[in-house]
């Protein structure tokens, strides 16, 4: 049997109800804000068997137009508080932290990968962009990719 699955957005408020509890419920348990499914269904108003019957065809959608992913590559000097000032910086900016990969400092610079989230309030990425490699103890800033 051919699976003829299609994806369709559509304004939560014609929908029916349950459809916003599984989301509730995904939300809640992501969160760590209910301990089991059982709970968390109970909590939302929603049978157990309702949220699995719809967890795996029920998703939120983000907007895409008003939030960017970047990928920022950057090579800072081994010293402490370097990081921690790039990413007071990003947050000072409304900018949401999605990773932070470090590598061990060798010869006194350490690489460091960061994928962010800018929302439609933030700077583009190019002025980020030429913030971060002013800030003190940054070498090397580059954007590896954008969404």
């Amino acid at each position: 049997m051919v699976n003829n699955s299609q994806l369709i957005v559509a304004d939560a408020k014609i929908l029916p109800e349950v459809f916003t509890k599984v989301l509730e419920v995904k939300k809640l348990m992501a969160q760590k804000g209910e301990k089991s499914f059982a709970s968390a269904c109970k909590s939302v108003g929603i049978s157990r068997s309702a949220f699995y019957k719809y967890k795996d065809c029920v998703f939120s959608y983000e907007e895409l137009f008003t939030r960017k992913i970047v990928n920022l590559y950057l090579l800072l000097n081994d010293r402490p508080g370097v990081l921690s000032s790039v990413l007071v910086y990003l947050h000072e900016r409304q900018a949401n932290i999605l990773t932070v990969n470090q590598s061990i400092p060798v010869d006194g610079a350490a690489a460091v990968n960061i994928s962010l989230r800018l929302n439609e309030n933030a700077e583009n990425e190019l002025s980020v962009l030429n913030s971060i490699s002013s800030l003190d103890g940054v070498s090397e800033v580059k954007i590896l990719s954008a969404e």
